[in-house]
C-alpha cells in the first residue's frame, strides 16, 4: 500500500454484486440530492419563479446531474474521467444566477452558461498543465470559504420563512429551521455509519414531517404534475450579454478548480494523483454538460465534494456504483412529480439545511487553506484582502453603485472579487504559493508568529 492509500473494498473497475451496488448507488444519491436541488430551489425562488417553473428547474438539475455522472463514469470519447465522480449543481453560481436572473432574466443566465461552459472548462482541460500552478490551495481555499460565507444570509432568510414571506421571522419558521439544524448536527456528531452520512437528509425529513403536522405543506402542485415529461429546449429563452458571459466565464474557472480538487481527493484513495487524461476528461464533462443543459433550463454541473468523502469513507472506488447513481438521478429528472414534490418543502425547512451546508462549505475552505498554507505575513495579507473585499461587497453591494452597470455586474459578485484578488495577489507576491517564484528552501513553521515570518 502506498503512502496516503486507503483500504479499497472495490477497485475502480470492479463491480459489486447487483443489490449491493444499487444500495451503494442509492447512498450517493441520498447524500447529494439535497444540496443539488437546493441550488435550483434557492435561485428559482429568488428570481420569482412560480411553482410549475420551479419544479421544472429541479427536474432538469436532476436529469443533467445524472447524465453528467454517467459520462464521468464511462466517458464518451475524450469527455469523461472514468472515475467515480458524482455530479450536481454547484453553489458557486448561485450569487450570479440570482443577481443576473433578477435584473436581466433567466434567459441571460442560461445564455451565458451556454457560451461560457464548454468554452472555459474545455480550454482549461486542454491546457490544464500550463495553468495548474496559478491555483494553489491558498487561492482555491479562499474561493470555497467565500462561497460558503456568502450563502449564510440566504440560509437565514429561508430559515425565517423566505425573504418575501408575510410572516417573515415567525416562531414556527424559526422552530422548523432549528429542528432541521439540530437533528442534522446531532446525528453527524454523535452517530456513525449510514445515519451520519444521511444526517442532513434525515433532518429535512423530520422537519418536513413537522411542517406537515402544522399544515404548512400543500400537495396541490404534486397532484397536478405529470408522472413523466420530456425536457423542453428553450423553455426560458436565451439572451446574450457580454458582461454576464464574462461573469459566468470567471465562475466556470472557479468551478474547474473545485473539480480538480475533488478528482484529486478521489484518486488519493489509491495513493495517486489523477492523470492528465483524467483531469482533461473530467473538466470537459463539467463544461460540455453545463452548456448542453443550459438550453433545457439546468444550472451548471460540477463534481460534488460530499460524494468524494463517501468514496474515501467506504473504500468503494467502483465507477460502476456511481454510474448507477447517475441512472437514478436521470430517471428522477424525467418525472415532474419529483420536482413538484421538492417544491412542497417549506422554505424554513430548507433554510436549516442551507445554513448547515453553507457553513460546511466555508469550513472545508478554511481546512484546505490551513492544511496546505503557512500562516505567515504574506499569506495572511492575501487572505485579508481577498476575504475583506468579498465579504465587503456581499454586505454592502451599494458601495460600487457609482460604477458603470457592467462593472457593477462583474465586481458585485463576492466570489469573483475574492477569486480575482486572491489570484492576482498570490501570483505577484513573492512566496512558495506563487507560480512566479521558487519555494523557499526552509519555509517558516506553521503557527510561527507573524512578526518573525520570513516574508516580513
Amino acid at each position: 500500500m502506498t503512502e496516503g492509500e486507503i483500504d479499497i473494498e472495490y477497485g475502480l473497475d470492479e463491480q459489486p454484486p447487483p443489490l449491493k451496488a444499487a444500495l451503494l448507488g442509492l447512498q450517493h444519491l441520498a447524500v447529494m440530492i439535497v444540496p443539488a436541488t437546493a441550488v435550483a430551489y434557492v435561485v428559482g425562488g429568488a428570481v420569482g419563479l412560480g411553482g410549475g417553473d420551479l419544479a421544472y428547474i429541479v427536474q432538469m438539475v436532476l436529469l443533467f446531474s445524472g447524465l453528467a455522472t454517467v459520462v464521468q463514469a464511462y466517458s464518451v470519447g475524450a469527455v469523461g474521467a472514468r472515475l467515480p465522480i458524482v455530479m450536481g449543481t454547484s453553489f458557486t453560481f448561485v450569487g450570479a444566477s440570482i443577481s443576473i436572473g433578477s435584473s436581466a432574466g433567466l434567459a441571460t443566465v442560461f445564455g451565458s452558461i451556454l457560451v461560457a461552459g464548454f468554452l472555459v472548462e474545455g480550454l482549461i482541460g486542454w491546457q490544464f498543465k500550463r495553468i495548474e500552478s496559478f491555483f494553489p490551495p491558498l487561492v482555491t481555499g479562499l474561493v470555497v470559504v467565500i462561497i460558503g460565507l456568502y450563502l449564510i444570509p440566504v440560509g437565514m432568510d429561508y430559515a425565517a420563512g423566505g425573504p418575501t414571506a408575510s410572516d417573515y421571522g415567525a416562531v414556527h419558521h424559526i422552530g422548523l429551521a432549528a429542528l432541521v439544524l439540530l437533528i442534522a448536527v446531532v446525528l453527524n456528531t454523535f452517530t456513525d455509519g449510514i445515519t451520519r452520512l444521511l444526517s442532513t437528509l434525515i433532518g429535512i425529513a423530520v422537519g418536513y414531517a413537522g411542517a406537515l403536522a402544522l399544515g404548512l405543506v400543500d400537495f396541490g402542485a404534486v397532484g397536478a404534475a405529470a408522472w413523466v415529461a420530456l425536457p423542453q429546449p428553450g423553455k426560458f429563452g436565451f439572451a446574450f450579454d457580454p458582461v454576464a458571459i464574462v461573469t459566468f466565464a470567471f465562475l466556470f474557472l472557479v468551478s474547474a478548480m473545485e473539480t480538480v480538487g475533488d478528482m484529486s481527493g478521489i484518486t488519493a484513495a489509491e495513493g495517486r494523483t489523477p492523470s492528465d487524461e483524467e483531469f482533461r476528461g473530467g473538466l470537459f464533462t463539467d463544461g460540455l454538460l453545463s452548456s448542453l443543459g443550459a438550453p433545457f433550463g439546468a444550472f451548471p454541473v460540477t463534481s460534488f465534494s460530499q460524494n468524494v468523502g463517501i468514496v474515501n469513507f467506504t473504500g468503494v472506488m467502483s465507477r460502476h456504483v456511481v454510474a448507477i447513481t447517475g441512472g437514478m438521478l436521470a430517471l428522477l429528472g424525467l418525472s415532474p412529480k419529483v420536482g413538484a414534490l421538492v417544491t412542497t418543502i417549506p422554505q424554513a425547512v430548507f433554510g436549516g439545511a442551507v445554513l448547515l451546508m453553507a457553513g460546511m462549505v466555508a469550513a472545508s475552505g478554511v481546512r484546505l487553506v490551513f492544511l496546505h498554507c503557512e500562516m505567515n505575513r504574506r499569506n495572511m495579507t492575501v487572505m485579508a484582502v481577498s476575504l475583506g473585499l468579498g465579504l465587503g461587497i456581499a454586505t454592502r453591494p451599494d458601495a460600487i453603485s457609482g460604477l458603470p452597470a457592467a462593472a457593477q455586474t462583474f465586481f458585485g459578485q463576492p466570489v469573483i472579487l475574492t477569486a480575482l484578488s486572491a489570484l492576482l495577489l498570490n501570483t505577484f507576491a513573492p512566496g512558495d504559493q506563487s507560480p512566479l517564484f521558487d519555494a523557499p528552501e526552509s519555509p517558516d513553521e506553521i503557527g510561527e508568529p507573524v512578526a518573525s515570518s520570513s516574508d516580513d
